[in-house]
């Protein structure tokens, strides 16, 4: 049965930046790459060599402790360049992408049985699209999950609008959630916007329970709809997507090809006509900002949102599951006693600062701490902006200690970095809690497996 949800818990971040609807176009990316470290829990096994040459879908590197699972190059071209970190731990791999690009030729029917889709993403490489709670890593093929959920909207600052990058995709999103459908003997849960009109893209899918979900971010985290609708418990496990993971599920069994094109948003502060571009999944940003006038100054480049996204450089290549290119200042200058002025510039949750008598209002952000680490003292901030029914602090400390047991009594299962960016946002000790929780789940998963 649908159920419709109000959260009054979490917290709304509104800043300058927010893209238009308006679709540009760029010059395809030189380069391209795929990165390990986008992949919680990973080790991977390299398929591929420099100087090697590629095709869009074929294998780069597999997953060392389930080789089933594939990752593919998402361009044709030459292998050329692995980059390794300390240990020689790969870090990147990059691909010099050919002006046209080339695929290689899948050939699956959209009406095969469970295991064959399965053998199916998992040959093409694009199994990896499906990711598993707990632990938030990629699924295991081997596991039959309880349920599988699909976010059709994101509330984190300055998130692309779904509704508008689905617009006349009706089908073929179909398409894909009906062969998600048959990787599960329970419910497909396609949770929607409960605060706007959805999109008929989601509102008219057929085959699943359609839930509304209203209230200020992290309402579109798909952790805390899992928690409201079908909470994990110790030994459940849910899988889930996001609708441009759906689209290229479609486009393989369609089309029969490795397609990974995505509607992007460059948003921020520091960008001076934001909008939506059409890239490939580790693309090079270098195109869009050249094409976007950057304001001048030293700006942060990130993939992904200001909460959860990944530092990179000016030429710097978007995240494997990332929709969202955000540029805002870097936090290099220091405020002298900037904690006595009336704050009407500067965002606060507490009523500090005056800005809380303008709700509505659109800041200018940088990336300053304003403070440094601290005693850890208990304040209630981290449950006024966590809308589960957990003691998140509590949860905090058993992780900085490696208390298994109290871990897991606390909720380490229905939790991951994202649930908890905003406690890591308003904490007053500015503790590194998306840190603390990631370390929490892998020593989890690692005492479980």
């Amino acid at each position: 049965m649908s159920k419709d949800i109000r959260l009054k818990k979490g917290l709304n971040i509104h800043l300058l930046g927010e893209a238009d609807k308006v679709y540009a176009s760029i010059p395809q990316s030189k380069t391209f790459s795929l990165k390990p470290t986008d992949f919680h829990s990973l080790v991977p096994r390299m398929k591929v060599k420099e100087g090697d040459k590629v095709k869009a879908g074929s294998c780069l590197f597999i997953d060392k402790y389930n080789e089933k699972i594939r990752f593919s190059s998402p361009v044709s071209g030459s292998v050329t360049e692995i980059i390794r970190g300390a240990k020689r731990r790969i870090m990147e791999v990059k691909v010099c992408a050919e002006s046209e690009i080339s695929y290689k030729n899948f050939s699956f029917d959209i009406n095969s049985s469970r295991e064959k889709i399965k053998d199916a993403l998992l040959e093409s490489g694009v199994w990896p699209f499906i990711r598993q709670k707990p632990f938030d890593t990629i699924a295991n093929p081997s596991d039959n999950p309880k349920a599988i959920f699909i976010s059709t909207f994101d509330t984190a600052p300055l998130a692309p609008d779904n509704d508008f990058i689905l617009h006349g995709l009706d089908g073929m999103f179909q398409k894909g959630v009906d062969i998600i459908k048959k990787l599960t003997d329970g419910k497909v849960h396609l949770n929607v916007d409960g605060n706007t009109n959805p999109s008929k893209v989601f509102t008219d899918c057929k085959g699943v329970e359609i839930n509304k979900i209203s209230g200020p971010h992290p309402a579109g985290n798909v952790g805390v709809q899992i928690h409201h609708i079908d909470p994990i418990n110790k030994g459940d496990i849910v899988w889930y997507l996001y609708p441009q993971d759906i689209l290229t599920i479609a486009k393989l069994f369609t089309e029969g090809r490795y397609d990974v094109s995505r509607m992007v948003a460059l948003t921020g502060s520091q960008v001076e006509r934001p909008r939506y571009y059409r890239t490939i999944s580790g693309a090079s940003i270098s195109n869009m900002i050249f094409e976007n006038s950057i304001i001048n100054g030293n700006n942060r480049f990130i993939s992904g949102n200001v909460l959860t996204g990944t530092k990179i450089s000016s030429d710097g290549n978007i995240g494997f599951y990332d929709t969202q290119i955000t540029v805002i200042p870097e936090g290099d200058k220091q405020e002298f006693l900037g904690w006595i002025a009336p704050g009407l510039q500067k965002f606060s949750m507490s009523k500090s600062y005056f800005s809380w008598l303008t709700p509505k209002k659109k800041y200018h952000l940088n990336t300053n701490y304003n403070g440094e680490e601290r005693a850890y003292v208990v304040t209630g901030q981290y449950e006024k902006v966590l809308p589960m029914d957990i003691y998140p602090m509590q949860l905090v400390k058993a992780c900085m200690i490696h208390d298994i047991d109290a871990m897991e009594q606390l909720g380490i299962y229905e939790v991951s970095e994202e649930d908890m960016a905003l406690c890591e946002f308003v904490c007053t000790s500015k503790m590194e809690v998306q840190n603390i929780i990631r370390e929490g789940l892998d020593l989890v998963k690692k005492e479980c497996s």
